[in-house]
């Protein structure tokens, strides 16, 4: 599976960038996202990105702009809401970072959490749901973490990269699905 778009954006990656190296230009240039500028880049409703900072998902925006940490934690909850609830992406960022607000608790960055599930799910050559690549790719991008974390990571970074593959196949599904009921109206018109 090779995905051209950067997860939970409609951003292409370039050819072997990560992630962030293709969005902190823009944030940086910008000086943090407005709400605006991040429904452009991951066509999210202005009022769901409310209700996502309004429940505890992602921080508060500082002085009404989106900032790294902002965007790493909008761009994984949008990129795993095709197949997994919002409440379970929540308890699942708080089992890594804890609290939203309090960055002395997190085990490892927003943005670099981010870029590692980016890397996974880059890493994978081909659509495979073969246990020991995903492992083994996963295990490649956290060796050099610290040991005492790198358990907690791996398991996260693999319930985000089988709900990501997932969602791509709901959306498969929700797009064929769609396409059959098309040609079967055109056939009974």
């Amino acid at each position: 599976m090779q995905t051209k778009m950067i997860p939970g954006t409609n951003i292409e990656y370039g050819s072997n960038e990560d992630a962030f190296s293709v969005l902190r230009p823009m944030i940086e240039i910008t000086g943090g996202f407005s709400l605006s500028q991040i429904c452009r880049i991951t066509d999210l409703q202005t009022s769901t990105i409310q209700n996502w900072v309004k429940r505890g998902y992602v921080p508060r925006p500082e002085h009404k702009k989106y900032y790294e940490r902002h965007l790493s934690r909008i761009l994984l909850i949008s990129a795993l809401r095709e197949c997994m609830n919002i409440e379970d992406i929540g308890e699942l960022m708080r089992l890594i970072n804890g609290d939203t607000d309090d960055e002395s608790d997190d085990i490892i960055s927003e943005t670099a959490l981010y870029d590692n599930f980016c890397k996974a799910v880059k890493g994978l050559e081909e659509f495979s749901l073969d246990h020991e690549t995903i492992d083994e790719t996963i295990n490649a991008i956290l060796e050099k973490e610290e040991e005492s974390v790198r358990e907690r990571l791996s398991m996260a970074l693999k319930v985000m990269v089988y709900a990501y593959i997932s969602g791509i196949c709901l959306q498969q599904i929700n797009d064929n699905l769609h396409r059959l009921r098309g040609e079967d109206n055109e056939k009974t018109v």
